[in-house]
């Protein structure tokens, strides 16, 4: 079984990606690791290429700047990196530049993919998520935010990176993915008020189909950390290639989790409650069919 990694990666530095852990957190189980290194203004190129590892190769690519709906360069990005696995490969493992795996899943991850391999009716392994917001010590966890989504999926080229590369489809039709116990760490809120407010400003000029991206994001914007609905105080340890980053941190993390929940309407309120309850998700969307 031989399994390739691959992500895409542009002005790491400049917008505070932790990408060098991303693919660290992986690189155990890929034979190969492809990073599509889009054209970058920073040292970006200097940060992937000091990682200490043969299995990774780096593809240049110019992002089409004329892509501004919906996010889609991301999936056109995802797919060249895709595109460039080796043949012989049996699993692709993505990974985006802000998600890190805890090396206590590596093994039932690896475990999936070896009793999945020779079933063909499993095109994918759907992976659960932890979303970290505003501090490594809490998750956002509510509708607002995906529960899971695909990570590891099969060599097959007929497979596209789908919207805003979120997850995959194959000839526009959904991949048939088992759910596995294991979590993707997702670090995408996890920094300083005004990094955040640079994030916004940046994702902007990718979504200019958006309604909330038409709005300019001023240069002394601060983020507002109220649109995560509940917050849940994280007590478990965070993977290994992350803890520098952790004990970096340079910002205090100041908001009132009970004050948030406070602040979701009556409608959200009873949908979270539901969920709670019987952990059902009333009208959730799924890019995937679970088997």
């Amino acid at each position: 079984m031989k399994i390739a990694g691959f992500t895409f990666i542009r002005n790491a530095v400049k917008n505070d990606y932790p990408v060098v852990e991303a693919i660290l957190s992986i690189l155990p189980l890929c034979d190969e690791f492809i990073v599509a290194l889009g054209n970058s203004e920073d040292e970006t190129e200097s940060l992937i290429r000091g990682i200490d590892s043969d299995k990774i190769k780096i593809i240049h690519t110019v992002w089409d700047e004329s892509l501004r709906e919906g996010g889609a360069v991301f999936a056109t990005e995802t797919d060249k990196a895709f595109e460039a696995i080796s043949a012989d490969v049996d699993w692709a493992f993505y990974i985006q530049g802000d998600e890190c795996v805890h090396e206590k899943y590596l093994p039932v991850i690896q475990k999936a993919m070896v009793e999945n391999l020779d079933n063909p009716e499993v095109e994918a392994l759907l992976f659960k998520y932890l979303h970290f917001y505003g501090s490594y010590d809490y998750t956002a966890s509510s509708r607002r935010w995906y529960r899971n989504e695909i990570r590891v999926l099969r060599n097959n080229k007929e497979v596209r990176s789908y919207r805003d590369a979120q997850g995959f489809r194959k000839n526009g039709k959904k991949l048939k993915a088992r759910l596995i116990d294991a979590y993707i760490y997702h670090y995408g809120w996890v920094k300083p008020p005004v990094n955040l407010g640079n994030k916004i400003r940046n994702f902007n000029s990718f979504y200019l189909d958006k309604e909330w991206a038409k709005n300019e994001v001023p240069p002394d914007y601060e983020f507002d950390y109220g649109n995560a609905d509940r917050l849940v105080k994280f007590t478990e340890s965070h993977p290994k290639v992350i803890q520098g980053r952790i004990q970096a941190m340079n910002w205090t993390f100041k908001f009132d989790p009970e004050k948030l929940t406070n602040s979701m309407n009556l409608r959200r309120r009873l949908l979270q409650k539901l969920e709670d309850w019987t952990g059902w998700r009333l009208g959730e969307y799924k890019n995937y069919k679970k088997i």
